[in-house]
């Protein structure tokens, strides 16, 4: 019987460029407020969220795509033809097939790289970084691009009072290269399907497939709502902050580090309150810089993470070589949490 020969990969990975993109537009809570009853003082002391990015018709999920990656592309100083695989976390691409990475792919010049879509929510860019790694080192890939981008404006319900506010668009990107020493920890990771309704779609795609409309949402006007995001935010919030922080201690074990040998701390930008909460959870020590892009930017899901990395990472709060605690949360219920070197 013939022996399969071994694949001959980098023995570790690393992050070796960042790079992303936010919409031209900002838009700040007062605009919000024009649908909901709400204040700006209370989207502020809910979320910490003060202003988020909306897309135009000309920022597509592909077009943020294209400008996050080819930053990240620059930063880890190759050409995009050395591009192995593109791996794009989103659930605002609203085509069925293809996947949106073969376009992403083919506009950036890569050399028929292999390319394919995730649906991990909140939680995507972990995952996508974690198959990222084990192409690398396996060998499939020398160079993989990992993308988490949404136009989560598309799928906002903005009379919602509860997730109105919440959500903004931009893309965040990657490049994962080879390394000679561990630069990408163990990833702990899961799902909880138990928990599934507490963040989905308000309506699922087959509703107007089959033409009954009698029981679609309508907005104050009489209109049929596109579906939206919804969650039941206390349940969200409790599990994130208690079974959040559980994860995010597991994978500083699993790195074989302590709180203590951290420099940055790099949550999915969901909550300020959950971002606080689980800071004081796991006794972070007062040295270790913490995200809150939120702030400024939304709740932008699979993008998160990586707009908050190049964001610290280009204000000087973090710095190439800090070891960071990155951890993704949100619909299914998924996670994904790992210790990284920053580029």
């Amino acid at each position: 019987m013939p022996k399969i020969k071994p694949a001959k990969g980098a023995p570790y990975a690393r992050i070796l460029g960042v790079g992303g993109y936010r919409p031209t537009r900002v838009v700040p809570n007062e605009v919000i407020l024009e649908r909901i009853d709400s204040s700006d003082e209370w989207i502020r002391s809910r979320s910490g969220i003060e202003t988020r990015h909306w897309a135009s018709p000309e920022e597509t999920v592909a077009a943020m795509s294209v400008e996050a990656s080819g930053k990240a592309i620059a930063g880890a100083g190759i050409d995009a033809s050395q591009i192995g695989a593109v791996v794009v976390s989103t659930v605002s691409h609203f085509s069925q097939t293809p996947a949106i990475a073969t376009e992403i792919a083919d506009r950036l010049g890569t050399n028929k790289a292999a390319a394919f879509d995730i649906s991990a929510g909140c939680a995507g860019f972990g995952y996508g970084l974690t198959l990222a790694k084990g192409m690398v080192v396996e060998g499939s890939a020398e160079y993989v691009l990992v993308i988490g981008v949404e136009r989560l404006s598309d799928l906002t319900d903005l009379e919602d009072r509860a997730t109105a506010f919440l959500f903004g668009d931009g893309a965040g990107a990657v490049v994962v290269g080879p390394s000679q020493e561990p630069a990408i920890g163990p990833t702990v990771w899961g799902s909880e399907g138990d928990k599934a309704q507490t963040i989905k779609q308000t309506v699922s795609w087959d509703r107007f497939h089959t033409g009954d409309v009698s029981e679609l949402p309508v907005d104050s006007e009489g209109n049929i709502k596109f579906p939206a995001i919804t969650q039941e935010g206390q349940a969200v919030f409790r599990w994130a902050v208690f079974e959040m922080a559980k994860v995010a201690q597991q994978a500083l074990d699993a790195a074989g580090i302590s709180s203590d040998d951290l420099d940055v701390f790099i949550p999915h930008q969901a909550n300020v309150r959950i971002i606080d909460s689980m800071v004081k959870t796991l006794k972070l020590p007062e040295h270790v810089t913490v995200a809150r892009d939120i702030r400024t930017t939304g709740n932008t899901s699979a993008a998160s993470i990586p707009l908050a990395m190049e964001r610290l990472l280009a204000t000087g709060e973090a710095k190439s070589g800090d070891t960071a605690l990155v951890i993704g949360f949100g619909a299914g219920l998924v996670y994904a949490a790992t210790v990284v070197t920053l580029p």
